[in-house]
């Protein structure tokens, strides 16, 4: 069977407030590149000026952010809450992993570069480096990732029992991450080396669309489209 036609589990969107999807299913699969540690249906999610093209997500001028960078205070969804997208239980949680201040897009597509050409994964931990801080999560029908959280901002702890929106964490700058966001994917099991990726929509969302905001069910976001929660 084509991996197309699996149907998505829906699941509670992890965030609150308008998004935006940097990388979806919605727009290729697999929607980072590559299959491996279940990544196949993974989303990046962040925050953006909506009156600017592409992906601006700080509010300082574009000169200062070339040159110097731009304090992780000053991007728009660094610090927001990640909520659990269904009832389960938390598998395991890393935390502790400084977040790369300020952002700058050539150190840090440097890191996300140097991170892959040393990485040799046999393990959740040994991939630290480039999940940051990070939860996986155990539900009726999948596991869950949360990758990239703020240094020290996970409050669940491993065997700890989870209700959908329940607040978990906050969005981070950790690992390979060239900007603030949250990378979200469903998989088959916790060992991310192994894992295989799941498809999943959200629940209930609101999409932006020639000036009006219409409610939509079971939804995968598009890339760039304007939605919230």
């Amino acid at each position: 069977m084509s991996n197309n036609r699996i149907k998505p589990i829906s699941v509670k969107f992890p965030l609150s407030g308008e998004w935006c999807a940097v990388n979806t299913p919605g727009e290729k699969i697999p929607s980072h590149g590559t299959d491996i540690f279940g990544q196949t249906y993974a989303y990046d999610f962040l925050q953006i000026d909506w009156n600017e093209k592409g992906y601006r997500f700080f509010n300082k001028p574009m000169l200062q952010s070339a040159l110097f960078g731009v304090n992780l205070k000053d991007t728009f969804c660094w610090s927001q809450p990640i909520y659990a997208p269904f009832d389960g239980e938390v598998v395991e949680v890393s935390d502790g992993l400084k977040e790369r201040n300020p952002v700058h897009i050539v150190r840090d597509l440097f890191t996300v570069i140097k991170n892959g050409f040393f990485l040799k994964a046999k393990t959740n931990q040994n991939l630290k480096s480039v999940l940051g801080n990070y939860i996986i999560l155990k539900g009726n029908d999948a596991y869950s990732l949360i990758a990239h959280a703020r240094c020290n901002s996970i409050i669940v702890s491993a065997g700890e029992k989870i209700n959908e929106g329940q607040h978990l964490a906050d969005v981070g700058h950790s690992g390979n991450s060239t900007m603030p966001h949250l990378h979200f994917q469903l998989m088959d099991r916790p060992e991310l080396v192994e894992a295989k990726g799941i498809p999943c929509c959200f629940k209930s969302l609101e999409l932006y669309s020639d000036g009006e905001w219409s409610k939509v069910k079971d939804y995968i976001p598009g890339r760039r489209e304007r939605f919230k929660a």
